[in-house]
């Protein structure tokens, strides 16, 4: 077992370090993993997902107990967890929990600890043992605060050569990042003023994964959280891993490698373990991160966000139809992650293609129109371009773009849901899109950063009161998403791998049709995404006659196959012969 895995180590190993003895390192990276020959092989396209599998992402502080301060914040979602989702999702995706100087949490100054504000390693434990947990691995860039960091400034190990650095004469003239900030930073050290790579600003400092031991360093990082629970890694930012002065430095293949020899180590640790990858970039682009099937098992379907709600402020479903039919089938041990809102903001990079520019204009005034707020990024030809829309996902959905703010909000928010829920993939909900929270425009004010607009903290005395009272929106979008989950884990036509195949129903009803794996269940999604009350006959859905069709959301049976359906604004139907 572990002749046939250090082959396949030092296949890309031999890639990303033409130079030095690769039989070696491969051997460090088994034995800091501590993989031994009893190490198990995982199985070749093993779905480590089903129908049942719901993610919730949230901060580790999402929901704090104001009336009682001594309590942890992971207690205190964990609780939560306890009582109101233990039987709806099955995964929860924690973002980082570790101590960190900035970016709520994504500039780490320390991989191996919990941040003593919101637990310790016992309370991921415990939640590790009721839910598949999620971890970030932030392996692109650490914070210039880190002991790492003083040690390069200090020129000791260990990160003496642990950051990248370039000369500041180099031209990056073709680098690809999401900022404005300044890419090279100086830096003063021991010997002398040196320039450090900075992506994503001048707090969190790139890491140069040309020295094989920030390799290894990192393997171990993923080993310890192994060792406390974590079966789902999420690497942050993996695109701009690599660099290279004088090319884009995003997407080069010494990044797909790294991801392979990851993917091998991890998964001979736990052959159900999972790697997702966070490449926020456009769709065709996004999707050779499946490599063959031997780099993720899961991306993101980053288009969703921004189509999907296009589409229904729009009214017109013609683009979300359009990317949906060029949306390849993921193969088996591999899948999509679908989303509409996330700790981030909405990007538009990967509209591009999809949606024209003033479409895109037309987006973003709406956001804005909607309270949200937008942040830019330098395009290559030199200028500032909308980079993300920074609004809570309930205010996104507050109207259209011809009327502005109506009376739909819930319904509308609702179907959006129903969508996500039903598309090939897992489903993934943001706490604050489950709890309808909206703009906080005070913790953006308190931080000046636009992505805090939707990064609010719940009390959660004050939270349950709200899911309390059946007539707050709060009660409303909770109860309503949680029926949807309940609906959709019972399904095996919603299988993340099942058939999917796009309908033409006109651009005010978006529908598509899953199959089950087994072929023995039917079920066709139907959705009006208008604010106008539209009909649909059944002729032109192709129900199978010998079957007994029913909705799954309404209990609806059809009883006449030639007649047709009226659906209400933002109405969504799960027609099922099972």
């Amino acid at each position: 077992m572990l002749d046939e895995l250090e082959k396949k180590l030092i296949s890309s190993l031999d890639f990303v370090y033409p130079d030095i003895d690769t039989a070696f390192l491969a051997r460090q990276l088994i034995e800091t993993m501590r993989l031994d020959q009893h190490c198990q092989k995982p199985g070749d396209h093993q779905n480590n997902w089903d129908e049942s599998d719901i993610l919730l992402i949230t901060y580790a502080d999402s929901i704090l107990n104001n009336a009682r301060e001594e309590e942890k914040p992971l207690v205190t979602l964990n609780q939560f967890l306890q009582g109101k989702l233990r039987d709806k999702v099955s995964a929860v995706h924690i973002l980082p929990f570790f101590p960190y100087s900035s970016d709520d949490g994504f500039s780490v100054m320390d991989y191996l600890a919990v941040n003593e504000s919101h637990g310790e390693w016992e309370d991921i434990q415990r939640i590790s043992k009721e839910f598949k947990f999620m971890s970030d691995l932030v392996i692109n860039h650490m914070s210039s605060r880190s002991r790492w960091f003083d040690n390069f400034k200090k020129r000791v190990d260990p990160g003496k050569d642990y950051f990248f650095e370039a000369s500041p004469d180099a031209d990056i003239s073709a680098v690809v990042r999401p900022r404005t900030s300044p890419l090279l930073n100086p830096v003063q050290t021991e010997d002398g003023e040196r320039y450090v790579w900075c992506t994503f600003s001048e707090d969190q400092v790139d890491l140069n994964f040309k020295n094989p031991k920030v390799l290894i360093e990192f393997v171990n990082i993923i080993r310890h959280y192994m060792d406390n629970g974590v079966q789902i890694f999420r690497l942050d930012a993996v695109a701009f891993l690599w660099k290279e002065v004088g090319t884009p430095s995003i997407h080069l293949q010494q990044t797909h490698e790294v991801i392979k020899i990851l993917r091998l180590l991890i998964e001979h640790s736990n052959p159900n373990a999972v790697i997702i990858t966070e490449t926020n970039v456009p769709n065709r682009e996004n999707l050779t991160y499946f490599g063959n099937a031997n780099e993720a098992h899961v991306i993101y379907n980053f288009s969703l966000p921004p189509l999907l709600i296009y589409t229904l402020i729009a009214g017109d479903c013609r683009h979300l139809k359009t990317w949906l039919m060029s949306m390849p089938p993921a193969q088996m041990g591999t899948t999509y992650l679908n989303f509409i809102a996330s700790h981030d903001g909405v990007g538009l990079r990967p509209t591009d293609g999809l949606l024209q520019e003033e479409e895109k204009n037309q987006l973003v005034n709406a956001m804005q129109q909607f309270g949200g707020r937008v942040t830019f990024r330098r395009a290559r030809e030199g200028f500032d371009k909308p980079y993300e829309m920074n609004i809570s996902l309930y205010d996104a959905l507050k109207g259209t773009i011809e009327q502005g703010p109506d009376k739909w909000q819930l319904q509308r928010f609702v179907c959006a849901h129903a969508i996500m829920l039903a598309l090939e993939g897992i489903p993934a909900f943001y706490i604050h899109s489950l709890l309808g929270t909206e703009n906080d425009y005070a913790r953006l004010e308190h931080t000046g950063r636009n992505r805090s607009i939707n990064r609010s903290q719940w009390d959660v005395t004050e939270l349950e009161q709200q899911l309390d009272n059946k007539y707050s929106h709060h009660s409303k979008v909770f109860s309503q998403l949680c029926s949807l989950i309940e609906i959709r884990k019972r399904q095996p036509a919603f299988h993340p791998n099942a058939t999917q195949f796009t309908l033409h129903l006109g651009l005010q009803i978006f529908g598509f049709w899953r199959q089950s794996m087994r072929r023995d269940q039917s079920i066709f999604c139907i959705y009006n995404i208008s604010s106008d009350t539209q009909q649909v006959a059944l002729s032109d859905i192709n129900l199978i006659g010998t079957d007994n069709w029913v909705d799954l959301i309404s209990g609806m049976k059809i009883e006449d196959q030639t007649g047709t359906i009226t659906l209400t604004p933002y109405q969504s139907l799960w027609l099922s012969n099972k």
